[in-house]
């Protein structure tokens, strides 16, 4: 046992990606308790229908944040992990772009909200939940990807945890003071947490990385690919989270925080395959320079263990259901059967994930975004479809066809993308989209 504990030891110390992974396992593993606590918390500060007005807000801003800063944090990581050099130009404008586009899209959520969400959630609500996730939130992913880029994976677990700390602190503070407080009490302190750790994040980044340093002139030229980024991201974002926002609107606020509340655990539940792709994403990179051969090979080697977890999730998640309304409240009772049906999701997810960074890699993000798109438009439908009639079970349904549909796309997208390059000769096949 001792011989194979150092083993693994100095296995982990002599691989870069061994490393990482830990580090961001063990930053999402304090995330996984402190979300835990921070979700208790403002599940029982709250109660189901405060939760999910709050949820319904969010999710809807969370679906144009990934246009903060038209694929930014991403065109850094990609650029920096092949030439570090060039840090300070793109953290600069990064800071420029996510800043001047996070103001527009608060001014156009402002105008839409009305039109989407229900009017019993405050305009103000939304206003603050604009300013956290919009501009201090996406600042922050932006200094963790820096050290993603860099490779120094501690810091970007470190700053991942940030905010779910805060957020844990405030919870404990809104649930003493007040008890059963409303969504707008809680907007406040969700705005103040997320703009405290934008504030050390960035410091941080400063301090350690180097100061920003703006060269606008690149920006036009990476436009496009950042859009691909961006409009992959949001379309993820719309598969994952526009049911939420689309049960606030055609079912109940009561609904949307059953849903919400098991999802949540759906997510810390696919924490340890998170924590992988974040650690391979630079390596996905390096390897597609060689080709969508070379990154799908990479994804490959990572998949059967993350799958073989996923599966024993599946199996912890559908057992020990029962449990979780024991600890986040008699409000919360449905979620047994929501946690339930949402069980296949770490799968389904790890499976598509792994393909898409393939593809991401080897410089193929349009085709990616393109791919998410079309399946995020499918989930809309499905949902307008569903969720009127069925509630929280349809925005369930419509969740497992899409994320398993958008794993068979992906794999047949990589698949056609492997033979075209297999027929074309290494200089075409370098100039991918």
């Amino acid at each position: 046992m001792m011989a194979t504990a150092k083993a693994w030891s100095e296995r982990v110390r002599q691989s870069a990606l061994a490393r990482n992974s830990v580090w961001m396992f063990l930053g999402y593993g304090v995330r996984i308790i402190v979300q835990a606590g921070y979700f208790v918390l403002i599940a029982r500060a709250l109660g189901a229908h405060e939760y999910g007005a709050f949820v319904g807000a969010t999710a809807l801003i969370n679906i144009v944040a990934p246009f903060g800063g038209l694929g930014a944090g991403n065109l850094l990581i990609k650029n920096v992990a092949r030439d570090k050099s060039l840090f300070a130009v793109y953290w600069g404008n990064a800071l420029v772009l996510l800043f001047a586009s996070g103001l527009l899209l608060l001014g156009g959520i402002v105008l839409v909200s009305h039109w989407i969400l229900p009017p019993t959630i405050p305009l103000l609500l939304i206003v603050l939940i604009c300013l956290s996730d919009l501009i201090c939130a996406r600042i922050a992913d932006v200094a963790a990807q820096s050290f993603q880029a860099m490779e120094q994976l501690g810091y970007t677990a470190n700053f991942s945890l940030l905010p779910y700390l805060l957020r844990m602190i405030s919870a404990a503070i809104v649930f003493l003071v007040w008890h059963r407080a409303s969504a707008m009490t809680w907007g406040w302190f969700y705005l103040g947490s997320t703009l405290v750790s934008c504030v050390i994040a960035v410091s941080i980044t400063n301090w350690k990385l180097g100061a920003p340093r703006l060269e606008l002139s690149r920006i036009p030229a990476e436009m496009r690919e950042g859009f691909y980024f961006s409009a992959g991201l949001s379309a993820q974002t719309v598969y994952n989270d526009i049911d939420k926002t689309m049960l606030a609107s055609l079912s109940t606020l009561d609904a949307t925080g059953i849903y919400a509340a098991a999802y949540r655990v759906i997510d810390v539940a696919f924490t340890p395959v998170r924590s992988v792709l974040y650690a391979a994403y630079s390596n996905f990179f390096r390897s597609g320079q060689q080709g969508i051969e070379a990154s799908y090979a990479y994804a490959k080697k990572l998949l059967p263990r993350m799958i073989g977890y996923s599966v024993v999730a599946f199996a912890g998640l559908f057992l020990l259901a029962p449990l979780f309304p024991l600890i986040i409240g008699k409000d919360f009772a449905r979620t047994v059967e929501a946690l339930r049906w949402l069980a296949l999701l770490p799968l389904l997810k790890t499976i598509h994930y792994f393909l898409s960074d393939a593809l991401t890699g080897a410089g193929y993000q349009g085709l990616r975004s393109g791919a998410q798109v079309f399946v995020a438009v499918l989930n809309v439908g499905l949902n307008f479809w569903l969720i009127p009639a069925y509630s929280w079970r349809g925005a369930a349904w419509s969740s497992l066809a899409c994320d398993g549909l958008l794993a068979v796309v992906m794999y047949g997208v990589l698949m056609s993308v492997a033979a075209k390059e297999a027929r074309l000769s290494p200089q075409l096949s370098a100039e991918r989209v």
